[in-house]
């Protein structure tokens, strides 16, 4: 895409979901790592979401993590987010945590359990398992009680709601895992019906796998539901996409580009996925959402007519060079030009840390129990 006015256009309308858990305390499997000023509440997520937007523009959607984020009435949660100039987004459920799920939640071979896992997913509506040891469960018997509960969650979905199903490598079991790559939730997906689709989480893949070709195969097959964006140097380690490897984010957006991911109708939720262990939440987040809008803005940069010259005409070399030219553009100025027709600041990082919010927070939120993760 030539047009530097169509490129703009499409920078601007971009729409980035952040997660509520990527505000709160977090940090490894030996220990969460608490901050000054993180959350103590799911409203308090909801106003750090809302400084994230603030300064970005592009920001308007949080999801939620349930139990997490329960509250009393959630109406008045989300009459809160729309007087902050946000939306809830993706609800996630949690089947995972408690200890009735040791041995799996849906896949549980005590029916009680898996009666208590789906019914947390049915009132996820209404607002990943695995083995351990060889020989521990039935593998064909989990997908069939994974099935199973999968169809009745279907069934209670609206009109205007979808079933997103996520996979894990390996987590948490370590033998098998029942949800363990995206061939086996589109498998799933694609027998419960059109309102059931893939997320595609960029950290959680085995190392050298081509994540793109999933993504272009899936839009192809109309299965793509939402990205998971973060980035990993083991399978199972998440932080801000883009920060190990750049070019493969850019790979992934210009799939997303060049097959239509980008359109309204299309319906692609560009959700993040991460926790920040170490660093302070709200510019992390910050610095998640504009590496996502770098990569986007070189892949709307592309000469798709020179690529697909090149490509017909078999010029590896060729083919390569379109997509480096684009990749090794400086899109800072560009997307700078973009925020200031938006009345942002030029620099959403910088403008944030110069608004003090972080220092008001640390003051403003002494006190209580913060949110972490699990919380």
């Amino acid at each position: 895409m030539s047009d530097v006015s169509a490129v703009k256009a499409a920078l601007k309308s971009q729409v980035i979901e952040t997660p509520s858990w990527g505000y709160g305390n977090s940090g490894t499997r030996f220990k969460v790592f608490a901050q000054p000023g993180v959350p103590r509440d799911p409203f308090e997520k909801l106003a750090d979401a809302a400084q994230v937007h603030t300064y970005t523009g592009v920001a308007p959607k949080v999801s939620l993590h349930i139990p997490w984020d329960r509250v009393e009435d959630y109406a008045a949660l989300t009459r809160y987010a729309d007087g902050l100039g946000l939306r809830i987004g993706a609800i996630n459920s949690n089947v995972f945590q408690d200890d009735d799920f040791k041995l799996g939640s849906v896949t549980h071979p005590d029916p009680k359990i898996r009666r208590k896992a789906t019914d947390h997913l049915l009132e996820c509506v209404d607002i990943m398992d695995g083995t351990n040891y060889p020989g521990q469960d039935d593998i064909v018997g989990r997908q069939n009680r994974l099935a199973e509960a999968l169809a009745e969650v279907y069934a209670r979905l609206g009109d205007d709601q979808r079933m997103l199903l996520e996979y894990k490598l390996f987590e948490p079991a370590f033998y098998t895992t029942d949800v363990p790559d995206w061939g086996t939730s589109y498998a799933h997906c694609l027998k419960l019906g059109p309102k059931a689709q893939v997320v595609v989480d960029t950290g959680h893949h085995a190392p050298g796998t081509n994540i793109e070709f999933i993504v272009a195969f899936l839009l192809r097959e109309g299965k793509l539901g939402a990205f998971d964006f973060n980035s990993a140097s083991t399978p199972t380690t998440t932080s801000w996409p883009g920060a190990a490897d750049p070019f493969q984010l850019f790979r992934i957006m210009h799939e997303v580009v060049k097959n239509g991911g980008l359109r309204p109708e299309t319906d692609v939720n560009f959700m993040l996925d991460q926790c920040h262990n170490i660093e302070a939440k709200i510019p992390a987040v910050i610095r998640s959402v504009t590496n996502v809008q770098e990569a986007t803005a070189k892949a709307l940069l592309i000469d798709a007519e020179a690529l697909a010259a090149a490509q017909r005409s078999g010029d590896v070399l060729a083919s390569n060079g379109v997509l480096m030219d684009a990749f090794n553009t400086d899109v800072r100025p560009l997307l700078a030009e973009v925020r200031e027709e938006l009345g942002l600041a030029r620099d959403p990082f910088a403008a944030y840390l110069a608004s003090g919010n972080q220092e008001r927070i640390a003051v403003d939120r002494v006190g209580g129990q913060q949110a972490g993760w699990g919380a």
